[in-house]
């Protein structure tokens, strides 16, 4: 398909890197372009080590001569002036999973939402892994899936990939067996432009779907459960809050699936390890994925049981003289912070602030309902949440460089009893890399203050 033709791979990061791996061994000849210069991607460039490939870095001044195919990386925003200008030449612009998809010969689930994302994708990878499937978990998770290019060739093997808007955005052909979106909030409405911009990227999910295939919905959601009629998929809800005809739901204390003529009993609710409401969501949304798909609910229910949750995501990291603290790096907007602070018993003092995606934080702070008795802030948006708080009548209010001074803080001004809680409702960009870096500085910080 690509054998001889010359690819432009745009932005360098972990899907940039396993894309020039999979083009190399298409037979591609590929071009790499990316803003930072070739010291900054010391480490990505010595990674493809070996393969033949032209660098056009700390610009994107590229000639376009030639160039049959823009592989972009998903962050890259879709109108920058070098997409455009491709696009007026009649070369297409796509992202990984859009390649995968013309690759492939395995078959895809691929999870898609505002939150809940990285943890269900993780518990779907573990209820197929223990089904005895060739199972690849990939995509926004961390894992290229470009990097299983042998894999995606394999019929028998299967992936389960989490997309996120910007991934779902430059797709055309796209389409997994079984789509999942777990909700849908107000999110990367800078990138996106508006609301309805950033749901139709989401919807992109199941735009190709036929009537073989599953698309797994949350009906609590108004967005999602209104969407029925726009697909051509098999429609199948969850519920954590009413019984479903068909679908999955709680009954009695019990997880419940039903086809819409026979129900089966899957497990109590009280064998789920991981807190929270929102997390019963992301476990009745995994179940319908693989009991659609057709996983014997024995080994649903074993999985399940076992999945303890993910990093950066309501991570206990370590008790400190009385006082716990808990790693939510993973909490990049308000709604997931919301959720994560429901889940934690009061009082909270509570790490947040990063990069101004645009939203509010209104809801968020109305959320903390009593239950945060200290905020540690920091990042682009702490004045922002801060006069929020103030409207609320939050007096103890602190502003932090870093995520060292914040858990500094939070140590100093902590009790026994206390619950410290790092969920910066904010992307990490402002300040860190990623949420990942985020999130492990924050537990390493808590790991020097307990072993002083």
């Amino acid at each position: 398909m690509l054998e001889g033709k010359k690819v432009l791979v745009a932005g360098l990061a972990i899907s940039g890197v396993a894309s020039v791996k999979a083009l190399s061994k298409l037979g591609a000849s590929v071009v790499v372009t990316d803003m930072k210069s070739s010291e900054e991607l010391k480490e990505e460039i010595e990674q493809l080590d070996g393969i033949q490939v032209e660098y056009v870095l700390g610009s994107n001044d590229v000639d376009l001569k030639g160039i049959e195919l823009v592989l972009k990386s998903p962050g890259i925003p879709y109108d920058i002036e070098l997409f455009q200008k491709a696009r007026s030449l009649g070369i297409e612009v796509i992202t990984d999973i859009e390649l995968a998809e013309r690759v492939r010969k395995a078959e895809f689930i691929c999870v898609t939402g505002t939150n809940g994302k990285t943890t269900t994708t993780s518990l779907i990878g573990d209820i197929f892994r223990k089904s005895g499937k060739k199972t690849y978990v990939v995509g926004n998770i961390g894992v290229g899936i470009l990097s299983e290019l042998e894999a995606l060739r394999d019929p028998e093997s299967v992936f389960v990939i989490e997309a996120s808007s910007f991934q779902l955005e430059d797709t055309v052909e796209f389409k997994p067996e079984i789509s999942l979106l777990t909700n849908i909030t107000p999110d990367h409405l800078n990138w996106h432009g508006s609301l309805e911009n950033y749901i139709s990227s989401k919807k992109k999910i199941y735009r190709n779907q036929g009537s073989g295939d599953y698309t797994v919905l949350n009906y609590e959601d108004e967005v999602l459960r209104d969407a029925s009629s726009e697909i051509s998929s098999n429609a199948v809800y969850f519920s954590a809050k009413r019984k479903l005809e068909k679908g999955c739901f709680i009954e009695d204390g019990r997880v419940v699936f039903s086809d819409g003529s026979l129900k089966r009993d899957i497990m109590k609710v009280s064998d789920i390890k991981i807190p929270g409401d929102h997390n019963l969501e992301n476990v009745l949304s995994a179940v319908a994925v693989a009991l659609s798909y057709g996983i014997p609910p024995e080994v649903v229910e074993s999985a399940v049981s076992e999945f303890e949750g993910v990093e950066h995501r309501l991570e206990f990291v370590a008790e400190v003289e009385g006082a716990r603290y808990y790693n939510d790096s993973k909490g990049t907007n308000p709604d997931a912070s919301i959720k994560a602070v429901e889940a934690i018993p009061s009082p909270i003092i509570l790490i947040a602030g990063g990069m101004d995606k645009g939203g509010e934080f209104d809801d968020f702070v109305e959320s903390f309902g009593g239950k945060v008795k200290s905020l540690v802030l920091l990042g682009e948006t702490a004045e922002k949440i801060k006069a929020e708080a103030v409207k609320s009548g939050i007096e103890d209010i602190h502003l932090v460089s870093g995520i060292e001074e914040a858990v500094d803080k939070a140590h100093r001004i902590s009790t026994e009893g206390d619950n410290v809680l790092l969920s910066p409702a904010c992307a990490s960009w402002d300040m860190y890399p990623s949420y990942e870096i985020r999130g492990r500085l924050f537990k390493e910080a808590v790991y020097r203050i307990k072993e002083a």
